[in-house]
């Protein structure tokens, strides 16, 4: 049943593109998409092709949130969701958010239509967010008397300053895509976000996966950290770990004679 709700396409460029596939119930999250977003992240975090993920939602909206009903009539309810694997930081919920930070290659969700609770926390685990401007977000969990719980912990903070984290976790407030733009929730607008996403990863695509990868680890890693000895380190432990190496030879010669280069797959 995962597969039904969670589809994966490689291309020849490198660029994965992920498709949740619910568009009667605009892509909420019932168990099935909740397996299938751990598989497909799992499956893109091992495949030294990619080169970029497009993570998005078939039909009307990119992830309407929890589908709570589904979970009512089932074996342990919600608290399913709860349920940490052995070895895991993240449990099940948190898995479709996290999991994408495992993933060497940047993601970048492209939001249209409703993007609501868990929905936004899945767009807030990519790298990048390209919104329609007339998209719809929010933090919605408070008006189930819920909070927050996908690892936004992990993501939020690193976009907002906390009295904006607060004000929309704390009333639910939807917003649309230009606003969450002005306020750093996403990190652009366009009239057509899934064909921005895919123009945006097919040129990191033509960048030395390598340089990608590790960039993204860079960041990652220290981007909220206040350990200062550390993050300098790891710059130069990664940079370490690239030069010389073929696909940054490759960038210096396409850089001074301008020609494509030709990258080979990660280690």
């Amino acid at each position: 049943m995962s597969e039904d709700r969670v589809r994966v396409r490689v291309g020849a460029d490198g660029v994965a593109t992920v498709t949740m596939v619910r568009t009667d119930k605009h892509n909420a999250l019932d168990q099935a998409m909740f397996e299938g977003l751990a598989t497909a992240a799992g499956r893109l975090a091992e495949d030294t092709s990619v080169r970029a993920v497009v993570l998005h939602g078939e039909g009307r909206s990119f992830c309407s949130g929890l589908d709570v009903a589904s979970f009512m009539g089932g074996e342990g309810g919600t608290d399913v969701l709860l349920a940490r694997e052995p070895g895991r930081l993240a449990n099940v919920a948190q898995r479709v958010t996290y999991d994408w930070s495992l993933v060497p290659a940047p993601v970048i969700a492209a939001i249209h239509g409703n993007c609501f609770g868990g929905g936004l926390q899945i767009a807030l685990g990519a790298d990048i967010r390209i919104a329609a401007p007339d998209a719809k977000l929010s933090i919605m969990e408070v008006k189930w008397g819920l909070i927050p719980d996908m690892g936004i912990t992990q993501t939020l903070p690193r976009l907002v300053p906390i009295d904006i984290a607060k004000e929309l976790t704390f009333t639910g407030r939807i917003i649309s895509g230009s606003d969450a733009a002005a306020i750093g929730l996403v990190t652009r607008v366009e009239d057509d976000p899934l064909a921005a996403a895919h123009a945006l990863a097919g040129e990191i695509a033509q960048r030395s996966p390598d340089a990608v990868r590790r960039a993204k680890k860079l960041y990652d890693r220290t981007w909220v950290s206040a350990d200062a000895a550390a993050a300098l380190v790891l710059e130069s432990d990664l940079q370490t770990e690239l030069i010389g190496q073929p696909n940054q030879i490759a960038a210096v010669v396409a850089g001074m004679s301008g020609e494509t280069p030709r990258f080979v797959d990660p280690v």
